[in-house]
């Protein structure tokens, strides 16, 4: 299942902040984190990394526990190492276009987090009547 919808609301996701004509990928990995951190036990934009206009650097674990460090560009998101803070050249993972599709192949406790709180939100909406 690939998913491409945040369940809370969707207007808060960004495409990007625009310096220039490129975007600020600090600041593309900050509101990544702020969408998906409900859903993972631990998720923060790497201070040890050094990250820049064109790339960023997020740690997370997922409910597994499994600890992976992400590569944000604009090509998308990829793992690039299996640590925080690592950085494997080596690697050679696939880029997702968002985080819901990358988070969606590594966690599967994302997928059922992801899920209870999408069927929270409706819930909501069918009781207000929206």
């Amino acid at each position: 299942m690939e998913v491409d919808f945040q369940p809370e609301d969707s207007s808060s996701f960004r495409e990007g902040i625009e310096l220039g004509g490129v975007k600020d990928m600090r600041s593309e990995a900050d509101a990544v984190v702020s969408d998906v951190l409900f859903a993972v036990n631990e998720m923060y934009v790497s201070q040890s990394l050094d990250s820049a206009l064109d790339v960023a650097y997020i740690n997370v674990q997922t409910r597994e526990t499994n600890r992976y460090c992400l590569e944000l560009t604009e090509a998308g998101l990829r793992v690039v190492g299996y640590a925080f803070d690592e950085v494997n050249e080596d690697l050679s993972t696939q880029y997702h276009e968002t985080i819901y599709s990358l988070l969606d192949t590594l966690s599967p406790g994302y997928r059922e987090a992801f899920g209870n709180a999408l069927l929270q939100r409706l819930e909501r909406l069918q009781q207000t009547g929206h």
